[in-house]
């Protein structure tokens, strides 16, 4: 019998190749510009695209996993981004790059939605707190060591070989999921696919909390991703290797925070962390804004607080919804992508906007503000739910 841990990451590298896919080949971007002889708009819409269409599957997959079952939902999906990942890599105009990025999207999005679905029903308490810290290190991750690897790709091969090495690695999970995966909805009577139950996940007060909060949490993370090199350059005389580098304090301070979280809540419950760690991270929204452009050290502390809070934060809330939507689990785990994607999609768009208006100052405020009504929100919305169940 597989181990349920091996399960785990084999759903959670599905999970993972979304956000990565997503910024791969960032450091492309201006090769694929004049090759295809496009414009700035529609070369960036090439990622702008991608993201949407991978947050309004979710709505879509949810109820099918919910009925079909997770296995049915997740390797065809994954035939058909390894299918477009090819058609991209041999897209010679920027339409046929546009169609297949396309596909790409349909096809990846299965995997959140399926992940933490697997994952609460494999787990339960505490195992169920560390397999989502797994996962939610795998999507956190994705972003920042896409542009990573896409760069080194591109620098020793060529910039078409970063989609066939997209083809590759899905090909090797899914050959990994078909392997390790076993079918594991719930036995029951076959339901029907119910889209009104996104009202009723949406009007439950822990659903729509959860869901606003990754939306939140996404979008500010998007922002640090995309300003982070701005004020390296305006700051900071660094190469561009190490503008690299700076983001990998980022990245580790994620995987600590995730890898801590499940440790966390055997002293703090999960309601509790989430209204904490929104609050801190106002606080360091607001550290970094008066600090980050004085002091190096300062800006690398700050970077990796609000990784490290951000990764306390994400497995609680999967866990939390997973814990709360039993029979819908699937369906809730789609809303929340939902809400999470767009905060991706719509966070360094809303940034620019905001940057264009009053810099990094009304950028960042703004920023510290939502995660302070965020935490408000929550404490109003979970924390009485908790106290009723205890």
């Amino acid at each position: 019998m597989v181990h349920k841990k091996a399960i785990a990451y084999s759903v959670s590298f599905a999970a993972f190749l979304g956000p990565f896919t997503q910024t791969v080949y960032v450091p492309i971007l201006p090769e694929l510009q004049d090759t295809l002889a496009t414009s700035q708009l529609l070369i960036n819409a090439s990622i702008s695209v991608f993201t949407f269409i991978i947050a309004f599957m979710q709505i879509l997959y949810g109820p099918l996993t919910d009925t079909w079952g997770r296995k049915k939902v997740l390797l065809p999906g994954i035939a058909l981004y390894v299918g477009a990942s090819i058609g991209c890599f041999y897209a010679d105009h920027i339409a046929s790059l546009l169609f297949f990025r396309v596909f790409q999207a349909v096809g990846i999005a299965t995997g959140s939605v399926v992940a933490v679905t697997v994952i609460g029903d494999l787990f339960r308490d505490e195992e169920r707190l560390k397999a989502m810290g797994t996962f939610q290190t795998m999507v956190a991750l994705g972003p920042v060591i896409g542009p990573v690897a896409g760069g080194f790709i591109a620098d020793q091969l060529d910039y078409h070989y970063v989609f066939l090495a997209l083809a590759v690695a899905g090909t090797l999970i899914g050959i990994l999921n078909l392997a390790l995966l076993r079918e594991t909805k719930p036995a029951g009577p076959a339901r029907r696919i119910d889209m009104a139950e996104y009202v009723r996940i949406a009007r439950d007060r822990q659903g729509l909390t959860i869901g606003i909060l990754g939306f939140v949490q996404f979008y500010i993370y998007y922002n640090f991703l995309v300003y982070l090199p701005v004020i390296l350059d305006q700051g900071y005389t660094l190469s561009v290797a190490q503008k690299g580098l700076m983001f990998l304090p980022l990245s580790v301070a994620l995987m600590l925070g995730s890898f801590l979280s499940s440790r966390v809540q055997k002293r703090l419950s999960t309601e509790s962390l989430l209204v904490i760690t929104a609050l801190l991270c106002a606080v360091d929204v607001m550290a970094f804004l008066a600090t980050s452009m004085h002091s190096l050290a300062s800006l690398i502390t700050t970077t990796c607080l609000f990784g490290f809070l951000l990764g306390l934060s994400l497995p609680a809330q999967t866990a939390l919804l997973t814990r709360v939507f039993v029979t819908h689990r699937a369906t809730a785990v789609g809303l929340y992508n939902f809400f999470r994607f767009m905060g991706m999609a719509s966070g360094p768009f809303l940034g620019a906007l905001l940057f264009d208006l009053g810099g990094l100052t009304l950028l960042f405020s703004i920023a510290a503000l939502l995660f302070l009504l965020i935490a408000m929100l929550a404490h109003r919305n979970l924390m009485p739910v908790r106290r009723a169940r205890a």
